[in-house]
């Protein structure tokens, strides 16, 4: 058994997110399991970039409300308590509403040689917005 007692929060980095992110990391991909987890805060318009993963991803959110869009205009809104799982490949990004904070921890399977994601650009304003605009704002 190891007990972690605290992981510092560190400042997400800002050629991957737009807006204020925040993140403790709970586990990094390593012999056995790969398993690569962490508590993931956005600030209100805080999101991540457009972005993939080679095995997928489950986000389980724990505070607030937020928004997960896919490439096709797909996007749901997610509230604490939900889950949202998106299958290998495919391109998503994730974050907070305009005015509601929005927390999850993210959890993905690398391949050994790291998380297996993909960083892609920035989710634009338009797209935002229209997300914004087709979940009820």
């Amino acid at each position: 058994m190891e007990h972690i007692a605290e992981t510092p929060t560190l400042k997400a980095p800002a050629e991957r997110f737009t807006g204020d992110v925040h993140l403790n990391m709970i586990e990094a991909p390593a012999e056995p399991a790969h398993l690569a987890a962490a508590l993931v805060r956005f600030t209100p318009g805080a999101r991540s970039n457009w972005h993939s993963h080679a095995k997928g991803q489950v986000l389980y959110v724990t505070d607030g409300v937020g928004l997960v869009g896919t490439r096709d205009g797909g996007v749901v809104r997610v509230s604490a308590g939900e889950t949202v799982k998106c299958p290998a490949g495919e391109e998503h990004w994730h974050g907070a509403t305009d005015t509601t904070l929005m927390a999850h921890i993210a959890m993905v399977v690398g391949d050994g040689g790291g998380d297996g994601t993909t960083w892609l650009e920035p989710v634009t304003e338009g797209q935002y917005t229209a997300a914004l605009e087709g979940t009820g704002r």
